[in-house]
């Protein structure tokens, strides 16, 4: 049975579609990627699927609980690392973690052995009787995650679990999730718009305006891509375009800051030709920039999207209205 299971998932804010008919499963033990911008839909499912919200159509089972009819037993087995800080740090960490354990009746001898182990596993130990109003930002998640799983989900979901944090603790940080893994065998559903943790996943379900447009391993998404990029900034793109066209074998792309994207099979046999044709144009188009690369997430995203994995600020606030509207009963 899978650990998380969504048919045809929708979410609606007023006339703004946050979910649009999502469908994906996730299997036991396996980390579950959502990558998109701000304002895909990610946060917006997460809440579905930890009962936070209600769907406005379509439906959700997590560990064989459906999530409109059982919500209090999705609860119980599920842990939540929410994107924004939700410690409270006029108490200690053993005291954040006691607070949890009376939350989810955890009894105390449960709650003794379990909250030493945890606070073990993410190095807190040395702290645990120390405000949290102390800890560093990277402390305070590593505590987040220690105290999600006191109540031993079955299910951990993290929204952005590295947001705001440098990349040096956000290494940490996944390293302690990936010992967690080993040793608990928790499933993982995160969401997240940084590319090299989404490589940390088994699955990525890539999501744009609420709809996810590709599910696979990063290994097979990349390989959508395919071969080689070179990536070049000319005196003319459309020229530069028309005298390419005649190379065969090539995918050639505009992005939103007036580059060109190629895919060729052999990006560094590529670019002599690729000089030689634009010399030769009539006039001669003047290559500004260039670069060769592998395949990465994000190439995946624009081939698919159009876009990058950043949002403009225009695509993310309008939905926010809506939302914020439907909160304060301003729409129904």
């Amino acid at each position: 049975m899978p650990a998380i299971e969504a048919r045809t998932l929708v979410r609606r804010f007023g006339t703004f579609t946050a979910v649009n008919e999502v469908d994906f499963t996730v299997e036991a033990g396996e980390i579950f990627g959502f990558l998109g911008p701000n304002g895909a839909g990610k946060s917006t499912t997460i809440n579905l699927l930890c009962t936070m919200l209600r769907p406005t159509a379509g439906s959700a089972v997590i560990n064989g609980f459906d999530i409109t009819s059982h919500p209090d037993r999705v609860r119980q087995s599920i842990g939540v690392i929410f994107q924004d800080p939700s410690l409270d740090d006029r108490l200690t960490g053993r005291e954040n973690m006691r607070f949890h354990a009376m939350l989810y009746n955890v009894p105390h001898a449960a709650f003794v052995q379990r909250s030493d182990e945890l606070l073990a596993m993410v190095d807190l130990t040395g702290k645990a009787n120390a405000l949290v109003r102390t800890y560093s930002g990277g402390m305070r998640r590593r505590l987040e995650i220690a105290r999600s799983l006191l109540h031993q989900p079955k299910v951990l979901f993290l929204d952005e679990p590295t947001i705001g944090l440098d990349p040096q603790t956000r290494r940490h940080i996944w390293d302690y999730l990936l010992k967690l893994r080993r040793r608990e065998g928790v499933t993982m559903f995160m969401t997240t718009h940084y590319m090299a943790e989404a490589e940390h996943c088994d699955r990525i379900a890539i999501i744009d305006h609420g709809k996810i447009v590709a599910l696979d391993s990063p290994r097979n998404l990349k390989a959508m891509v395919g071969g080689d990029l070179v990536t070049i900034r000319t005196s003319d793109n459309a020229a530069a375009v028309t005298a390419l066209i005649a190379l065969h074998g090539l995918d050639i792309r505009a992005t939103d800051d007036d580059t060109l994207i190629i895919e060729t099979a052999h990006g560094d046999r590529f670019i002599p030709t690729m000089v030689d044709v634009l010399r030769a144009a009539d006039p001669p188009i003047r290559i500004e920039t260039i670069s060769l690369s592998h395949p990465t997430l994000e190439d995946v995203f624009v081939k698919l999207t159009g876009h990058g994995i950043r949002a403009s600020e225009a695509d993310v606030v309008q939905p926010l209205r809506e939302m914020a509207q439907v909160w304060l009963g301003k729409k129904r």
